[in-house]
């Protein structure tokens, strides 16, 4: 968990300097938007096969060597940032070779992500998953808070190119934790099967288990409309005018509601109606999206993310419990990798969504566009999904 938590926050750190360096690069929505989907091509499409992989795999060899490449991309990023070049190639060209860059993140990401999760199970018994989940999550949270908000003081203290140089250390020092975990063994009861066949398993289990894929598919558009958090950087600047620092603050609002929410959960787990839980708070998180559209002072949009990340987390715990404890074993890198196809695609998806909707309709609009969306899936869902409704474990 520590070193999960090292290598996140350095990950999230690395979000919160690109977000803020392409849009001064660019001074456009949509290149925050094209970061999402230079991300979400790569990652989803590789999402299936990753699964398979996992699985037949060890996954510690697998995780450090998705840790080292990260490191190679990052040494890119201190190179695109100097002076020099800076100074040497248009910033539309930097930002493409950004946008690259952020694709070959994507791909390393639709490993990492899932055997994270998978390696959870082969550490934890699964008698204690519920709360090693709750744990987890709250790890990814802190780090994403701690990432976000370190993120926009460094760029304020160091500038960016001196930033990357800190993101390199904290991931360095991730993989020299996470190398302390121990091998573990590759389930020797799995199937011989071809890739396609190991893959379209994966997919047949998920679709087969309605909570799964009720979840799933709840989350995917609830966040694909309701990705507000992609404009972030162009509401800190031009609408709230609140700098880098508060930029950091803000980009870190919604994790900071999410660990709070999550660590409560924690404590006093949810015993009953898990189901219409899901469904409340998702309809919420898009309300608190409206709200940040039309508020023009720092703290309200900064209480209203803080309360949709808290709405966030609900789901969060709730999505990740159904997961540890509906999935077979044999089955878990590739049921990991669905999940992690799904949340990839409502991200980034969501952050390509934004930025393309934004220039169409205007930033305010757009987000409150997002935030109507979002609870007509709610509604939709509700609707045509009683099995996610009645849902408990």
């Amino acid at each position: 968990m520590l070193g999960r938590f090292i290598f996140i926050m350095g990950l999230r750190m690395t979000g919160t300097v690109i977000g803020w360096w392409i849009y001064n690069l660019t001074n456009s929505p949509i290149a925050l938007g094209l970061v999402g989907l230079s991300e979400v091509i790569p990652a989803v499409s590789l999402a299936l096969y990753a699964g398979h992989y996992i699985d037949r795999n060890e996954n510690r060899a697998l995780l450090l060597k998705c840790v080292i490449l990260y490191v190679c991309c990052i040494l890119c990023f201190i190179f695109l940032s100097d002076d020099h070049t800076l100074k040497t190639i248009k910033p539309w060209n930097i930002a493409t070779i950004i946008f690259i860059i952020i694709g070959i993140t994507g791909a390393i990401r639709s490993f990492s992500g899932p055997v994270f999760l998978a390696l959870i199970s082969k550490i934890v018994p699964r008698k204690d998953l519920p709360a090693a989940t709750a744990i987890s999550s709250a790890t990814w949270l802190t780090a994403s808070i701690a990432g976000h908000a370190l993120g926009g003081f460094l760029i304020a203290m160091l500038d960016i190119h001196y930033t990357f140089f800190i993101i390199l250390i904290f991931v360095t020092i991730g993989f020299l934790l996470l190398s302390k975990i121990s091998s573990k063994a590759v389930f020797t009861n799995i199937a011989a099967s071809t890739t396609w066949q190991s893959v379209k398993e994966g997919i047949k289990y998920v679709y087969k288990t309605k909570e799964i894929f009720g979840a799933l598919t709840l989350d995917l558009f609830a966040v694909l409309f309701g990705g507000a958090v992609a404009l972030i950087p162009v509401f800190a600047r031009d609408i709230l005018k609140i700098g880098p620092i508060g930029f950091g603050w803000l980009n870190s609002a919604s994790d900071i509601g999410s660990i709070i929410m999550v660590t409560f959960l924690t404590l006093f787990p949810l015993k009953k109606n898990q189901g219409k839980i899901l469904l409340y708070t998702v309809a919420g998180f898009g309300v608190f999206m409206i709200v940040f559209a039309l508020a023009k002072v720092f703290w309200l949009s900064f209480i209203a993310l803080l309360i949709s990340g808290a709405l966030d987390g609900v789901s969060m715990i709730v999505r990740g419990t159904i997961l540890q404890l509906k999935t077979p074993d044999e089955l878990r890198g590739r049921v990991m990798s669905v999940n992690g196809m799904f949340i990839n695609s409502s991200n980034e998806l969501g952050q390509f969504e934004s930025g393309i909707v934004a220039k169409l309709m205007g930033i305010v609009p757009s987000v409150i566009f997002g935030g109507c969306m979002t609870i007509g899936v709610v509604v939709t869902t509700w609707i045509k999904a009683p099995a996610l409704r009645k849902m408990e474990y």
